[in-house]
C-alpha cells in the first residue's frame, strides 16, 4: 500500500481580500514569520516523513494558478500538477485526483488536504494521518479529520459523532451540520458530540471512486471516460456540474467515519484568524507600523513597509492596506468581504481590484 496525498490549491481566498485577489489568491499568501507560504507549509507537513518527497504528492489547482504552484513548488514532477481548464468545486477536482491516483496504483490510500490550513504540532499530525491511512487501509470507509472544538465557531461545518469501534477509538458519522449560528453552535459544544469538520480526508481510492460511481453518475461517467483519453478532461470539464464533496458524496455515503483529532488546527478562513496566528500586544493584532489611540481589538495589516495605518476610537475593526485598495470592516462582518469581490468583479470599471 502507498499513500498519496493530494492538495486542492485552486480555491480563490475572497475573505482574505484584498490581500488576496483573483492573481494570487490565498493559498500563495505568506502569513507567518516563516517566511513560507501556506501552500509551501502544507507540502512540507505532507512530505515530511513521505518516501520520495513530493514524488507521490499531487496538487489540483486552476488553470491560472499553475504557475504559481510551480514557483512555489520548483520540485513538484509536473506530471503531478493537475491543471482544471474552469473550476467545478470539490467534487471534481477530488475525483480529478483520485482518477489520477487510480491510473498509477489501484491499491493506493489517497488523502484530500486543502492548501491553506494551519497546524501547530506537526508531529500529533503526522500521527493522526499515520492512524487514519492504517483504518483506511483496512476498512472501505471514507474517514474524515474532525478536530476537538475550543470555542462555538460560526464559521466551520460539524460533524456529530455516531457509533464508536471500541478497538480503533474511530467513530461513524451520524451527520453533518452545516455552518450554524452562534447558538446553535453553543449546543453542539455543551453536547460533547460534535466535532469541527476540517475538511481532510482519507480513503483508498477505490473506495471514493465507488462512492463516486454510485452516488454521482453525472460526474464520475464523463470524468472516468475522458481520463482514458489523453487531453480527454479539459473537453469534458466546461460541462460538469459544480458540486462539492460534502454535497456529492459524504453527507449521502453511508460509510463515513471520523477520527477526532487535536494538533492546533485553524483554516485560516478570514481576516479574524490573525487574532488566533500572531500574538499582538494585549488589545490589538498588527502587521506593518501602526499607531492606534483608543483602540481595542482591531486587526490591522499593511503590506507597504512605509505605508501606516492609525486608529482612533475604534473597537473590534479590521483594517488592511493592500496596494491600491483599503479595507476597514466589523469583525462580526469579515464574512461579508466575499460580497464585495463579487460586486467588483461585476463591475468593468472595478474589476481590476477583485
Amino acid at each position: 500500500m502507498t499513500f498519496y496525498p493530494v492538495i486542492l490549491a485552486g480555491g480563490s481566498g475572497e475573505r482574505f481580500w484584498p490581500l488576496s485577489r483573483k492573481s494570487k489568491p490565498k493559498q500563495f499568501l505568506t502569513l507567518e514569520s516563516s517566511g513560507r507560504s501556506l501552500l509551501q507549509t502544507t507540502a512540507e507537513r505532507l512530505t515530511a516523513g513521505l518516501p520520495g518527497g513530493l514524488e507521490r504528492l499531487m496538487v489540483v489547482t486552476a488553470n491560472e494558478h499553475r504557475s504559481h504552484v510551480l514557483e512555489h513548488l520548483p520540485e513538484l514532477p509536473l506530471e503531478n500538477l493537475l491543471v482544471e481548464p474552469v473550476p467545478r468545486d470539490t467534487a471534481a477536482a477530488i475525483l480529478y485526483g483520485a482518477l489520477t491516483v487510480h491510473r498509477d496504483d489501484p491499491d493506493a490510500v489517497m488523502g484530500v488536504f486543502p492548501a491553506d490550513h494551519r497546524v501547530d504540532d506537526p508531529a500529533a499530525f503526522a500521527a493522526t494521518l499515520e492512524r487514519a491511512v492504517a483504518y483506511a487501509q483496512a476498512n472501505d470507509v471514507l474517514v474524515t479529520l474532525g478536530m476537538q472544538p475550543q470555542y462555538p465557531a460560526t464559521g466551520y461545518g460539524y460533524i456529530e459523532k455516531g457509533e464508536q469501534d471500541a478497538q480503533t477509538g474511530v467513530y461513524r458519522v451520524q451527520r453533518f451540520a452545516e455552518k450554524p449560528d452562534a447558538d446553535t453552535a453553543q449546543g453542539f459544544l455543551d453536547t460533547g458530540n460534535y466535532l469541527w469538520n476540517s475538511g481532510m480526508f482519507i480513503w483508498k481510492v477505490s473506495t471514493i471512486l465507488a462512492a463516486f460511481e454510485t452516488l454521482v453518475p453525472d460526474l464520475y461517467g464523463p470524468m472516468a471516460e475522458a481520463a482514458r483519453v489523453r487531453g480527454g478532461l479539459r473537453q469534458v470539464y466546461p460541462d460538469l456540474p459544480k458540486i462539492s464533496v460534502d454535497y456529492a458524496i459524504l453527507e449521502r455515503a453511508r460509510n463515513v467515519a471520523v477520527i477526532p483529532a487535536s494538533f492546533g488546527w485553524d483554516d485560516l478562513g478570514d481576516w479574524n484568524a490573525l487574532e488566533r496566528l500572531l500574538k499582538g500586544d494585549g488589545s490589538n493584532v498588527a502587521v506593518g507600523r501602526h499607531v492606534s489611540l483608543d483602540t481595542g481589538g482591531a486587526i490591522m495589516y499593511t503590506t507597504g513597509g512605509d505605508d501606516l495605518i492609525a486608529t482612533i476610537g475604534l473597537e473590534d475593526v479590521v483594517v488592511v492596506r493592500a496596494g491600491d485598495v483599503t479595507l476597514v470592516v466589523r469583525k462580526d462582518r469579515t464574512q461579508d468581504i466575499k460580497k464585495v469581490v463579487q460586486q467588483l468583479k461585476a463591475n468593468p470599471d472595478l474589476a481590476r481590484f477583485a
